[in-house]
């Protein structure tokens, strides 16, 4: 660290992504990103007439992409915001409405980038415990009299509330923002975008990353009231308006009138989680009841640092967080079947060896 760092983010502790080791060929469960390509659709229009085109700024109003997301969560253009993935959305709300005199809460164990945000920005917030079952406990939140974000499904337990429990929060908290991160959403949740007409306090965050294979192309969204979506947009507009390169926006805008191909793909991942908890039954593996595309799962009496470096040595890549009620858990990305297997049996041949 220099000595020219402010003092105010002098202690900040950045985020830490998951690995994208280059030393060997992993099976990569680490970081949820889809096992599945892009259709052939979009790749096209990624790079049709593009490339001639890269000495030029991608238009900042991503009005095509905009227009078919409007389409598509019948909504209207003035309801949407586009940013570089769901993560420059995010700190887009922590900056427009999360400072040192108003509070904001969040779980204790959810994504970690929330606390950085909170900290980049001095925002006064609040980590607020998971129950004993690593649940949300809804009543933490309604009517509580402050700002609140909630990854629906949570990351990393992938546990979903319902809808029902998303409304109360938005309507008991009617002065305060309330921002739903959904970047699980279709995996097994219920997604609260129906909500923004009637609610303008809630901000409904997405991502192109997870189930539309997108994670590199770096496509995320806020669907809110516009007078919000107005506030986002003078944070962008002060940062960075050129925000989505022009490929990226055109694979995006291509992957919407892809439903079919997308869905079919959910529907894959969500059966070969079904499948892989079998696994994990017959492996005497515990986990917690996802809506998402991983699983958190653990077994007793092993470790879970130790499982998550045996895995590594053997050529699989998943997630281990070191927070001392987690510390057991490894969030496990649903792959392809075939990697799904090949995990299974590699998890069977470490634990007899620990046993």
């Amino acid at each position: 660290m220099s000595k020219f760092l402010s003092e105010r983010l002098s202690g900040l502790k950045e985020y830490i992504p998951g690995e994208q080791p280059k030393d060997m060929q992993y099976i990569k469960l680490n970081t949820n990103e889809s096992p599945f390509d892009p259709p052939p659709e979009v790749m096209q229009a990624a790079t049709q007439n593009r490339a001639a085109n890269l000495r030029l700024y991608p238009e900042p109003d991503c009005t095509e992409l905009t227009k078919a997301l409007a389409c598509r969560y019948n909504v209207d253009s003035s309801n949407i915001i586009l940013g570089n993935g769901s993560d420059e959305i995010l700190s887009f709300c922590f900056a427009a409405y999360f400072d040192a005199k108003s509070k904001v809460i969040f779980p204790d164990i959810t994504y970690g980038f929330y606390k950085v945000f909170g900290d980049l920005y001095g925002s006064d917030y609040t980590e607020v415990p998971l129950d004993s079952g690593l649940n949300i406990d809804t009543a933490d939140y309604i009517g509580c009299n402050k700002n609140i974000v909630i990854a629906n499904p949570n990351a990393p337990t992938g546990i979903a509330l319902p809808l029902s429990d998303i409304e109360k929060i938005a309507a008991s908290n009617p002065d305060n923002i309330v921002v739903i991160d959904e970047a699980y959403v279709d995996f097994g949740g219920e997604s609260c975008v129906p909500l923004i007409k009637k609610y303008s306090n809630l901000i409904v965050v997405m991502t192109f990353s997870k189930s539309r294979s997108l994670a590199g192309a770096r496509v995320g969204l806020a669907i809110a009231d516009s007078q919000l979506i107005a506030d986002l947009n003078k944070i962008k507009y002060s940062t960075n308006p050129y925000n989505i390169n022009s490929m990226s926006q055109q694979a995006a805008a291509a992957a919407l009138s892809c439903e079919q191909y997308y869905t079919d793909r959910i529907r894959e991942i969500i059966d070969t989680r079904a499948e892989f908890c079998r696994g994990l039954d017959r492996l005497g593996f515990e986990y917690l009841p996802s809506s998402a595309n991983f699983v958190f799962a653990k077994k007793d009496g092993t470790d879970g640092q130790t499982l998550y470096l045996k895995l590594k040595e053997k050529g699989i890549l998943t997630r281990h967080f070191a927070s001392p009620r987690i510390s057991d858990y490894l969030r496990i990305t649903i792959g392809t079947r075939r990697q799904m297997e090949t995990l299974l049996s590699a998890l069977s041949e470490i634990t007899e060896d620990i046993q």
